[in-house]
């Protein structure tokens, strides 16, 4: 299989579980945007922000065990499995998680929206979680060959990635967002399936020089 047709197909296996993670992202933030309301909670972009900063370091986790995991299944360098791990969970992440919903705030028609880089501004939140993720991904390529650690993977990794991308939109500037919740839908999907995509099969596997054939395992 050529890299292009490997990087469609899995497009293809992300875009059900990106649509439904983000879907249940939305619906998730809306009640809690309504329990605000209806408490009359005056800061509630203050509890998004905590939010945010729980479900991006754990989405980093996720990423630098799929990364590590992958790139270590089919290539046993140690220190430079570490660096794919280091590299393809935060840069892509931050991409994911602050990059995509910054932009999309622009171009929601938010001025002010606000670039916080979790990793430059508070390392010993997202430190802590990307050496556990990193540690884990040694161990773990044997249980992700099988079905059900694909499917438990994808859908964790992609359901945080979606919630956190939601959370820093609707806590760094985009106040008003039910009422263009169709972009905001959009964007959010494209935030979710390309960056998980890139992270946990792409990168690493470019980083191998290897797109092997029998590469992809089956979604159940």
């Amino acid at each position: 299989m050529g890299k292009g047709r490997m990087v469609w197909e899995e497009l293809k296996h992300h875009l059900p579980f990106s649509i439904l993670s983000v879907v249940i992202g939305l619906i998730m933030v809306g009640i809690l945007s309504f329990i605000a309301e209806m408490t009359n909670t005056t800061d509630a972009s203050s509890h998004f922000k905590e939010l945010f900063h729980i479900f991006h370091p754990t989405h980093i986790l996720f990423s630098a065990l799929a990364t590590t995991a992958m790139f270590w299944q089919k290539e046993k360098k140690f220190f430079k499995a570490i660096a794919v791990g280091i590299i393809g969970s935060v840069g892509i992440c931050s991409v994911s998680d602050i990059f995509i919903p910054y932009l999309a705030g622009h171009l929601l028609g938010v001025e002010h929206m606000h670039l916080h880089i979790c990793i430059l501004e508070h390392p010993q939140m997202v430190i802590p979680f990307l050496v556990l993720g990193v540690i884990v991904g040694f161990l773990a390529p044997g249980n992700l060959e099988k079905s059900e650690g694909v499917v438990l993977s994808h859908s964790f990794h992609i359901f945080v990635s979606a919630s956190a991308s939601i959370m820093y939109l609707v806590s760094f500037g985009v106040t008003d967002w039910a009422h263009k919740i169709g972009a905001v839908l959009i964007y959010m999907v494209l935030a979710v399936v390309i960056p998980c995509c890139t992270s946990d099969i792409i990168f690493p596997l470019i980083c191998t020089g290897k797109v092997p054939c029998d590469h992809h395992v089956e979604h159940k």
